[in-house]
């Protein structure tokens, strides 16, 4: 009974920490491409490279529900996150703002297609509710952080745990990467849109990624803190779903 309280208690404590998200004023200056600011042909061409991720994510998502349908409330509590952090809009020394993704946790849980699903739903609400990106500009928000983001905290994640090195190093690492590469993405992506006049698309990543850079690498850091903390309280209640997710095989504590 003490186990199942716990549960409650951290998935609420998320919930009420995503409707105080939405109760706070917040103005448009999010690092998400906002409303109108791509060309059309851009913005077409991201939704294309987008959906079949997201297709993808939903007959991933259905299965393991099927499978066990206790891995809703996982679900759940991991959209909860990426919704959390990434609502932390933090303003930059640079004239930019910026934020966490908190995709890392899910994608080291459920895999990185499940996470192209829960962080378009998260994008979604925020475009709508929190003026924060746009729904033309959708998929190439959902590409970064939902797509690009997920496969490389995933791929981080799972490359440490092959060296042996601790399973909270693997997660710290997973989250941080999962973040810098939603950024450097997003950078490439205004680069492809707008290049310099002079140095072309590379000139204009490196503006854009320099930009970022200044306040994202140590919300990086701190985000994959976070992520540890988190993962370990979901480790400590919750070692049944996480070896069933095959999350904690030849795990040594």
């Amino acid at each position: 009974m003490k186990l199942i309280k716990n549960k409650k208690m951290v998935f609420a404590s998320f919930f009420y920490l995503t409707l105080l998200m939405l109760a706070l004023p917040n103005t448009a200056l999010a690092m998400h491409i906002m409303e109108g600011f791509l060309p059309p042909a851009w913005c077409g061409l991201w939704w294309l490279l987008t959906i079949p991720f997201i297709a993808a994510g939903l007959m991933a998502m259905k299965k393991k529900v099927a499978d066990n349908p206790k891995m809703l409330m996982l679900l759940a509590f991991a959209g909860a996150f990426v919704f959390a952090l990434s609502a932390l809009k933090i303003p930059s020394v640079t004239g930019s703002c910026s934020h966490p993704t908190g995709v890392g946790l899910g994608a080291i849980l459920f895999g990185p297609v499940v996470m192209s699903v829960l962080g378009s739903i998260v994008l979604v609400f925020q475009a709508l509710l929190l003026a924060h990106g746009g729904i033309t500009t959708m998929g190439a928000n959902a590409f970064s952080m939902a797509v690009i983001g997920p496969f490389a905290a995933y791929g981080m994640y799972i490359l440490i745990r092959k060296t042996g090195l601790p399973l909270w190093f693997a997660v710290f690492m997973g989250a941080a990467i999962g973040d810098l590469s939603t950024y450097l993405t997003t950078s490439l992506q205004l680069a492809l849109a707008f290049p310099d006049t002079t140095g072309g698309i590379m000139m204009s990543l490196g503006k854009f990624s320099g930009i970022f850079a200044v306040t994202q690498i140590p919300l990086a850091i701190t985000e994959g803190l976070l992520t540890v903390l988190v993962f370990n309280m979901i480790y400590k209640y919750s070692q049944d779903e996480l070896t069933e997710l095959s999350v904690l095989q030849e795990v040594q504590r």
